[in-house]
């Protein structure tokens, strides 16, 4: 944990689904929160979805961008001082939260605010759970990977896809390869648990879940989704 430092809230606002702060600096560290809906934080080609039991740790100096993957209550709480040096997630209970509120109270005398942000610090516990990568693709590939963002349950092979773009199927896989360090499969599937993110957040079963990302069975996207984040879905947003 860092040094005692101030933390003062800077932003509470109603976002409405699909609005986005776009890319963007702070100079202090940033802990993005919302207390009602779903944030979506984007940080290079890794994205959060965070529900109000989730916040992010967003570092002095990262280049980010936030949205509202629904209607949203966004706070955010800037610190100076040490502390994580890379974007972390943290489980927010309901004393984080009341704390929380608690500081934007802008009439708050300076002793209980310094009282209130230190407990507010020590409540900063990491949750250990991996984010979802998706790397950007060239214009080559631009077709596949629209045509999985907005469907990503099309279940056609590089063959099929090569037949669409005018490329064979191995030409096809060494670009996915040198541009995005993946597998053409390994990189739908962090494009289906990408889309399965915000469904999941809103309370949609895991089955539905499941087959509206492209996946055949309930087990088959539990293990997926075991696999990439480290966690299951019902754990990651409890």
């Amino acid at each position: 944990m860092s040094s005692p430092g101030h933390a003062i809230m800077v932003l509470s606002v109603t976002m409405p689904k699909g609005e986005w702060f776009d890319w963007h600096v702070h100079p202090d560290h940033q802990f993005a929160w919302a207390a009602q809906g779903m944030l979506t934080v984007q940080i290079g080609d890794a994205t959060w979805v965070l529900p109000p039991s989730r916040a992010l740790w967003i570092p002095a100096g990262t280049v980010h961008r936030t949205g509202a993957a629904s209607t949203s209550s966004m706070h955010s709480v800037y610190f100076g001082g040490r502390h994580w040096a890379d974007p972390t997630v943290v489980a927010v209970g309901p004393l984080l939260a009341e704390l929380i509120h608690y500081l934007a109270d802008l009439t708050l005398p300076t002793a209980p605010r310094r009282r209130g942000e230190a407990v507010l610090r020590d409540l900063l516990v990491p949750v250990p759970v991996s984010t979802i990568h998706v790397p950007a693709v060239s214009d080559r590939l631009a077709l596949i990977a629209r045509g999985l963002t907005e469907d990503p349950a099309d279940d056609r092979d590089l063959a099929a896809w090569g037949r669409l773009v005018g490329a064979s199927s191995r030409t096809l896989a060494r670009a996915f390869l040198s541009e995005t360090g993946m597998t053409f499969g390994t990189w739908r599937t962090q494009i289906r648990l990408l889309a399965a993110l915000p469904l999941l957040a809103a309370g949609m079963p895991v089955a539905t879940t499941a087959r509206r990302v492209g996946y055949a069975t309930p087990s088959a996207f539990v293990a997926a989704f075991r696999r990439v984040t480290g966690t299951t879905p019902g754990t990651y947003f409890s």
